[in-house]
């Protein structure tokens, strides 16, 4: 299967390289998958070559070309073309497949091509280093120049791994988001390969067939009661255990939790290389799991129902496939703009009005910093994601209109208790309530339930006027006479947590493993 980021509309076949051009190798400290380009094209020329006895000039006069051309073709400046490749294979004795292999023959070659790539590589032309002749260098040598490369990569991506880098990265994946309607084809076809495996039909998927699915992957299911806290699982893929947290098997929907867990090895994830990546990974794995607990073609024909009916609703939703309110609000985004015509916002509010999660594809205005991300940010204060904190009746669903300057917008909002856990995030909603909203143009309400609400606010966003700025009186009377000490987040000044997985001890996650191993 090929290494897939869904979310992004990218697939990637490995390469030895990294995203900073320098490459881990057949030698290196990461499994890749590789393809055939020039270089590796070049060294089983030189290999096969030199294993037939044949000089440069003897095999260029068996596919009559000059030396100088056969010695461009094995240094991997030139790639020679499909018939070309198939002369110089029956000159060597062997076959266009054997000089296609891109696995070196051996480890010198290994960290030959290896190097040779770094050379090559942005990072590398950016030091203003003088190239190397690779073929003189003695093996220690190369071994310890390679060695240095790949510790120098793996410094560049921690350092890169800032707050600045990661607002970025999750900023470009929520514009694909946009361009898409947060409609995914094939993630949903995933979902429906695994919905047929657990003889699915319709309604709620049960919590036998969310097991079903562990079993049919080949995972034991282990609830333990000392998970490691900056995980929400832990795969062992030697021994085919999935363990999840014993205080969480109880809770509202223990389907959750294990179905994200299984969706990134449905999805044939693996260790991502960069931020970008990761934050990739996160949203397939949830849309995946939400895919399954609200499973298109069961969900897009009632909703049809609703919508003509003109009693479309979140809470609905909710009941029906008894999911949490959130999966609920958020897979009614994946299929609102496909299945039912509808652009959509989705808000998910700490209580301190820092905005955890948003997406949008109906022109609702969010707050943004210079980098353009809006996590982070403060929702207007008359949004309906902040006026729900106020609401008493936490039982019943709230419906509100909000003027805005780019139009009148309807949404439904629910204040739901903070995670136990935290995400592998972070962020400000590990602890305390937070809100989630979704919501419509005014264009679009009548075919919502709670249309006919009389709660009404007016936010002048982003005019600072509207709530960033306090009322003139009030800074007059306190501007020079007030001194309050800030709440500072402990990860104000931090950056992004490094490794593999951002925030993942992976040495209590070892030692966790280890205890929990089989025979231990």
């Amino acid at each position: 299967m090929t290494r897939s980021t869904r979310a992004t509309g990218r697939t990637t076949t490995g390469s030895t390289a990294t995203t900073d051009g320098v490459g881990t190798g057949a030698s290196g400290d990461a499994a890749v998958e590789q393809t055939p380009d020039a270089l590796s094209i070049g060294r089983r020329i030189r290999h096969f070559r030199k294993q037939a006895g044949m000089t440069l000039q003897q095999l260029g006069e068996a596919v009559d070309r000059a030396p100088s051309q056969i010695s461009a073709f094995e240094n991997g400046r030139r790639e020679p073309a499909l018939s070309m490749l198939h002369a110089i294979a029956q000159a060597l004795g062997a076959s266009a497949a054997d000089l296609l292999d891109p696995s070196p023959v051996d480890k010198r070659q290994a960290l030959e091509m290896e190097l040779e790539r770094v050379q090559s590589s942005p990072l590398y032309t950016s030091l203003g280093l003088p190239q190397v002749r690779v073929k003189s260098l003695p093996q220690d040598a190369l071994e310890s120049i390679v060695g240095l490369q790949r510790q120098l990569s793996g410094m560049v991506r921690t350092r890169a791994a800032t707050p600045e880098e990661a607002r970025r990265a999750n900023r470009r994946l929520r514009e694909r988001m946009r361009e898409q309607n947060n409609w995914f084809p094939d993630l949903e076809a995933a979902a429906d390969e695994v919905l047929d495996m657990t003889g699915y039909e319709s309604g709620p998927l049960s919590q036998r067939q969310a097991a079903r699915i562990a079993e049919h992957m080949g995972f034991s299911l282990h609830y333990v009661p000392d998970l490691p806290r900056s995980t929400r699982s832990v795969s062992d893929t030697l021994n085919k255990r999935l363990y999840l947290s014993s205080a969480e098997a109880t809770g509202h929907d223990p389907r959750s939790n294990l179905l994200t867990a299984l969706a990134s090895h449905i999805l044939d994830h693996r260790p991502p290389e960069d931020y970008t990546e990761f934050l990739t990974q996160r949203v397939e794995t949830n849309y995946l799991a939400a895919a399954l607990l609200v499973p298109a073609r069961t969900a897009v024909p009632y909703l049809q129902e609703a919508k003509k009916d003109r009693r479309l609703s979140v809470e609905e939703l909710r009941d029906v496939f008894g999911v949490g309110y959130e999966t609920a609000a958020h897979r009614f985004t994946n299929l609102a703009t496909e299945h039912l015509g509808l652009p959509v916002h989705f808000m998910k509010v700490h209580i301190s009005g820092t905005i955890h999660k948003a997406y949008s594809n109906d022109g609702l205005l969010f707050p943004t910093d210079p980098l353009g991300a809006i996590e982070g940010q403060y929702a207007c204060k008359q949004f309906t994601s902040r006026t729900v904190f106020g609401v008493a009746d936490r039982f019943s669903p709230f419906h509100h209109y909000t003027d805005t300057p780019t139009g009148t917008y309807w949404c439904t909002a629910r204040v739901l208790p903070g995670g136990a856990r935290g995400g592998a995030l972070g962020g400000p909603g590990a602890g305390g309530e937070f809100s989630v909203s979704m919501g419509v143009p005014f264009a679009h309400v009548k075919w919502f339930e709670g249309r006919e609400t009389q709660n009404r606010s007016e936010s002048r966003c982003p005019d600072p006027s509207c709530c960033r700025s306090a009322p003139e009186e009030l800074a007059a009377r306190w501007e020079d006479n007030s001194w309050p000490a800030a709440r500072t987040h402990a990860s104000l000044l931090a950056a992004v947590p490094p490794g593999v997985f951002p925030g993942v001890d992976t040495t209590e996650v070892y030692s966790f493993l280890d205890r929990h191993a089989p025979g231990a």
